[in-house]
Parts: structure tokens; C-alpha cells; sequence
């Protein structure tokens, strides 16, 4: 049986991860090698596309962080969970949440991702 809880709380430390070399770490330990990622900003293949895709994130949203918004639900090989993306001390202008599947050695092979709020472009 997988740790939901830490599977998600690891996959937000890789998403806050700003420093690279610590951000490629985090992404090696958390997905699967051939890990696919899709939500509506984005469809990357591979560690090195989850990390470009984190990387760009922060050049977007410089400052802010990633956290879990409420309780991990999981079963099987599969967890989803709500998260939240702004700046410390301010209502989080960005809300989304994910479902991960997970090998055996719960690493996330695939993420299906969605946005629930976002600014204005």
C-alpha cells in the first residue's frame, strides 16, 4: 500500500524546488523515468519534461509556492489531491488538482492535471 500523503507532500516539494540541481533530485526520486504529464498549460514526456515544466513555472509565478489544499484521496495505484499556487500570506490566485497514477515503488508514471482558477491572462 502506497503513503498517499507523502506521495503528494513530496510531489509539492518538487514543484517548490527553485534551486535546479535540487529540483532535478526531487523530480528523480518522485516520477517515473518515462512519467507523462498533462494538464491545460501543458503535455511533457519524461523527468527532464516535469522539470522544464516545474523550471517555467517559476519564471512565470516567480515567488510563489505550491501547497496541498485538503486531503489526499487515494486507492489502488492512483491518488488525487487539490492544491493551490500564490504568493505567502495571500489568497491564491491559482487552484487546480491532480490525479497521479503510481508504479509499484509509487512513483508517479503519469500526472492528469486541472486548473480550477487562474488569472486572467
Amino acid at each position: 500500500m502506497h503513503d498517499f500523503d507523502a506521495i503528494a507532500a513530496a510531489y509539492i516539494d518538487a514543484f517548490n524546488a527553485t534551486d535546479a540541481p535540487r529540483r532535478r533530485d526531487l523530480v528523480a526520486t518522485v516520477f517515473a523515468a518515462d512519467v507523462s504529464y498533462v494538464d491545460p498549460m501543458a503535455a511533457v514526456t519524461g523527468r527532464d519534461g516535469v522539470d522544464a515544466f516545474i523550471g517555467a513555472a517559476h519564471g512565470q509565478f516567480p515567488g510563489w509556492a505550491f501547497r496541498l489544499s485538503g486531503p489526499v484521496d487515494g486507492h489502488h495505484d492512483q491518488a488525487r489531491f487539490a492544491w493551490s499556487l500564490g504568493p505567502d500570506g495571500a489568497d491564491a490566485p491559482v487552484l487546480g488538482f491532480d490525479v497521479v497514477n503510481l508504479d509499484a515503488d509509487g512513483r508517479i508514471t503519469a500526472v492528469h492535471g486541472f486548473i480550477d482558477k487562474a488569472p486572467a491572462a
